[in-house]
């Protein structure tokens, strides 16, 4: 696949989804012209998929040709309408991943008990839903902090994958104590994050301009990060838009993306599939 980019230029607030940049250098030394191949690095970073075909799909043609891996912080399945489609996406793309709360739900690991009636109700129709290959891919997902060339992967909070992290007081466990400079964690399905340094957490909110745009943060030397890059499936953020991040560590920067996509067809099929209408209306709500 030809992935040509360039160096992101940051400060930088919004870039159109299509932008392609060079992938090679030739070095002219005297007669002789090399061709030398890039190895630049980017990562796709998905989370919080929750069965929405439609989101992910939005999601993967604005991030096309810009990344080389996918990496997914859990809960590929429940709340939405497609969970056979959203886990034969996720598969084929063969992804770094972990799990997420709803994962092991969804997987028979853990009772609903800890789930509000709403929640129940949408895992326990995606149990009757899904093939039996998919709970099995389900169930073997591991748990976090999973760390992959130079990063860190949780689900909710570093020492615990079903806490949620809101705060910068919820936030020191992973900023301080995993072994990767930037942390990406998911669960709260709100894009930003945190960051430390000396002594100081500082919050990270990044707002990407209307349309499939994003927000770049520049990695500073010396600071800590812990990232979240949203929520593909059901944003709680205010923003209806898909969620995701592309993180470029040979740059330095995080690209935090937000997509359109049909929420009106995604509501349909989970009216017709009758899921509870709370998880219907919210995602126009991004709420």
């Amino acid at each position: 696949m030809d992935r040509r980019r360039k160096t992101p230029s940051v400060p930088q607030i919004s870039h159109t989804a299509h932008a392609r940049p060079p992938i090679s250098t030739i070095i002219i030394c005297g007669p002789q012209v090399y061709l030398i191949a890039a190895t630049l690095m980017r990562f796709l970073i998905l989370s919080d998929i929750h069965a929405n075909a439609t989101a992910l799909d939005a999601a993967l043609v604005a991030a096309e040709d810009r990344w080389e891996r996918i990496l997914c912080l859990g809960d590929i399945v429940d709340y939405g309408p497609d969970p056979n489609e959203v886990t034969d996406r996720v598969k084929a793309l063969a992804p770094v991943i972990i799990r997420g709360n709803h994962d092991k739900a969804v997987a028979g690991l853990t009772d609903l008990e800890g789930f509000n009636p709403v929640a129940q109700i949408a895992a326990q129709w995606t149990r009757e839903q899904l093939r039996p290959d998919n709970v099995d891919y389900i169930a073997q997902l591991p748990a976090g902090p999973v760390s992959s060339d130079g990063l860190t992967l949780v689900h909710g909070a570093y020492q615990d994958e079903d806490e949620y992290v809101f705060v910068p007081g919820q936030a020191m466990g992973g900023l301080l104590e995993s072994p990767s400079d930037v942390t990406f964690f998911g669960h709260t399905h709100h894009q930003g994050g945190f960051s430390y340094r000396a002594g100081h957490i500082g919050v990270i909110q990044l707002r990407p301009e209307p349309g499939p745009k994003f927000a770049a943060l520049r990695l500073e030397a010396g600071t800590r990060y812990l990232l979240n890059p949203g929520s593909i499936g059901q944003p709680r953020d205010g923003d209806p838009r898909a969620a995701f991040a592309i993180a470029d560590l040979d740059h330095q920067v995080i690209e935090f993306w937000r997509v359109p996509y049909d929420i009106g067809a995604v509501q349909d099929r989970m009216y017709k599939a009758g899921l509870p209408p709370p998880l219907i209306d919210r995602l126009a709500a991004g709420r």
